[in-house]
Protein backbone atom coordinates (compact mmCIF):
# COMPACT_ATOMS: atom_id res chain seq x y z
CA UNK A 1 0.00 0.00 0.00
CA UNK A 2 1.18 3.80 -0.77
CA UNK A 3 -0.31 7.28 0.24
CA UNK A 4 -0.36 9.37 -2.83
CA UNK A 5 1.31 12.36 -1.99
CA UNK A 6 -0.64 15.95 -2.79
CA UNK A 7 0.62 17.07 -6.26
CA UNK A 8 0.16 20.95 -6.87
CA UNK A 9 -2.98 22.50 -8.53
CA UNK A 10 -2.41 23.13 -11.73
CA UNK A 11 -4.05 25.50 -13.71
CA UNK A 12 -5.01 24.51 -17.00
CA UNK A 13 -4.01 25.80 -20.24
CA UNK A 14 -5.46 29.18 -22.73
CA UNK A 15 -5.09 26.63 -25.54
CA UNK A 16 -7.73 23.97 -24.28
CA UNK A 17 -9.90 26.17 -21.60
CA UNK A 18 -11.27 29.63 -21.87
CA UNK A 19 -11.57 31.16 -18.48
CA UNK A 20 -9.93 30.18 -15.53
CA UNK A 21 -9.61 26.22 -14.39
CA UNK A 22 -7.92 24.34 -12.23
CA UNK A 23 -6.62 20.59 -11.94
CA UNK A 24 -6.08 18.65 -8.86
CA UNK A 25 -4.75 15.31 -9.95
CA UNK A 26 -6.09 12.46 -7.67
CA UNK A 27 -4.65 9.47 -9.52
CA UNK A 28 -2.46 8.10 -12.25
CA UNK A 29 -1.00 4.99 -14.00
CA UNK A 30 1.86 3.44 -11.67
CA UNK A 31 2.44 0.36 -14.02
CA UNK A 32 2.59 -0.28 -17.41
CA UNK A 33 -0.66 -2.13 -17.67
CA UNK A 34 -2.58 0.14 -15.41
CA UNK A 35 -4.47 3.16 -17.79
CA UNK A 36 -6.86 5.22 -15.13
CA UNK A 37 -6.20 8.68 -14.13
CA UNK A 38 -8.58 11.08 -12.12
CA UNK A 39 -8.59 14.42 -11.24
CA UNK A 40 -10.62 17.46 -9.67
CA UNK A 41 -11.21 20.07 -12.36
CA UNK A 42 -12.67 23.77 -11.06
CA UNK A 43 -13.96 25.86 -13.63
CA UNK A 44 -14.41 29.64 -12.85
CA UNK A 45 -18.34 31.11 -13.82
CA UNK A 46 -18.23 30.57 -17.33
CA UNK A 47 -15.20 28.81 -18.14
CA UNK A 48 -15.04 26.29 -20.44
CA UNK A 49 -12.95 23.79 -22.25
CA UNK A 50 -12.42 23.63 -26.27
CA UNK A 51 -14.11 20.73 -28.12
CA UNK A 52 -12.17 17.49 -28.04
CA UNK A 53 -12.81 13.96 -27.76
CA UNK A 54 -11.44 11.29 -25.33
CA UNK A 55 -9.86 7.77 -26.87
CA UNK A 56 -11.73 5.19 -24.58
CA UNK A 57 -14.57 8.19 -23.65
CA UNK A 58 -14.77 9.77 -20.08
CA UNK A 59 -16.78 9.82 -16.77
CA UNK A 60 -17.39 13.08 -15.10
CA UNK A 61 -18.96 13.37 -11.84
CA UNK A 62 -20.26 16.73 -10.17
CA UNK A 63 -19.71 17.64 -7.10
CA UNK A 64 -20.43 21.76 -6.36
CA UNK A 65 -22.05 24.19 -8.42
CA UNK A 66 -23.73 23.45 -12.17
CA UNK A 67 -22.27 21.87 -15.09
CA UNK A 68 -22.76 22.95 -19.25
CA UNK A 69 -22.22 19.97 -21.70
CA UNK A 70 -22.17 20.42 -25.15
CA UNK A 71 -22.36 18.30 -28.13
CA UNK A 72 -21.93 18.74 -31.88
CA UNK A 73 -25.56 18.06 -32.32
CA UNK A 74 -26.02 21.87 -30.92
CA UNK A 75 -27.79 20.22 -27.33
CA UNK A 76 -26.77 21.67 -23.75
CA UNK A 77 -26.84 19.47 -21.20
CA UNK A 78 -26.73 20.73 -17.14
CA UNK A 79 -25.53 18.34 -14.84
CA UNK A 80 -25.77 19.22 -10.43
CA UNK A 81 -24.10 17.89 -7.73
CA UNK A 82 -24.18 14.05 -7.76
CA UNK A 83 -24.94 13.41 -11.36
CA UNK A 84 -22.12 11.65 -13.66
CA UNK A 85 -22.02 12.48 -17.48
CA UNK A 86 -20.39 9.73 -19.54
CA UNK A 87 -19.02 10.69 -22.92
CA UNK A 88 -18.32 7.62 -25.15
CA UNK A 89 -15.15 7.02 -27.31
CA UNK A 90 -14.45 9.51 -29.37
CA UNK A 91 -17.52 11.37 -29.03
CA UNK A 92 -17.06 15.56 -29.55
CA UNK A 93 -18.16 17.49 -26.67
CA UNK A 94 -17.17 20.58 -24.45
CA UNK A 95 -17.72 21.04 -20.41
CA UNK A 96 -18.25 24.11 -18.54
CA UNK A 97 -19.24 26.48 -15.42
CA UNK A 98 -22.29 26.95 -16.02
CA UNK A 99 -23.61 31.28 -16.14
CA UNK A 100 -22.82 32.81 -12.86
CA UNK A 101 -21.80 29.49 -10.38
CA UNK A 102 -18.18 28.24 -9.98
CA UNK A 103 -18.31 24.47 -10.87
CA UNK A 104 -15.90 21.21 -10.16
CA UNK A 105 -16.33 18.00 -11.38
CA UNK A 106 -14.03 14.64 -11.05
CA UNK A 107 -12.75 13.62 -14.22
CA UNK A 108 -12.26 10.01 -14.85
CA UNK A 109 -10.73 8.43 -17.90
CA UNK A 110 -8.37 5.46 -18.89
CA UNK A 111 -5.27 6.38 -20.75
CA UNK A 112 -5.10 5.02 -24.63
CA UNK A 113 -2.26 2.56 -25.46
CA UNK A 114 -0.20 6.21 -26.18
CA UNK A 115 -1.02 8.76 -23.48
CA UNK A 116 -0.67 11.29 -25.91
CA UNK A 117 -3.64 9.93 -27.90
CA UNK A 118 -5.96 10.10 -24.53
CA UNK A 119 -7.70 13.45 -25.43
CA UNK A 120 -7.70 15.45 -28.86
CA UNK A 121 -7.92 18.90 -28.55
CA UNK A 122 -9.81 21.32 -31.08
CA UNK A 123 -10.80 24.24 -31.66
CA UNK A 124 -12.41 26.76 -29.07
CA UNK A 125 -16.70 27.15 -28.85
CA UNK A 126 -18.27 29.98 -29.10
CA UNK A 127 -20.20 31.85 -27.28
CA UNK A 128 -23.31 30.91 -29.11
CA UNK A 129 -22.42 27.37 -29.08
CA UNK A 130 -21.45 27.83 -24.79
CA UNK A 131 -25.22 29.83 -24.80
CA UNK A 132 -27.10 27.05 -26.84
CA UNK A 133 -28.13 29.76 -29.55
CA UNK A 134 -25.43 28.50 -32.23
Amino acid sequence: MNIEPAQPTIKNPPEQFAGDVWLDPIARPHEGDQRMAVSTVRFAPGARTAWHFHARGQYLRVTQGVARFGGRDGKIIDVHPGETLYTPPGEHHWHAAAPGCFMEHIAMIENADDPDDTTTWLEHITDDEYNGTA
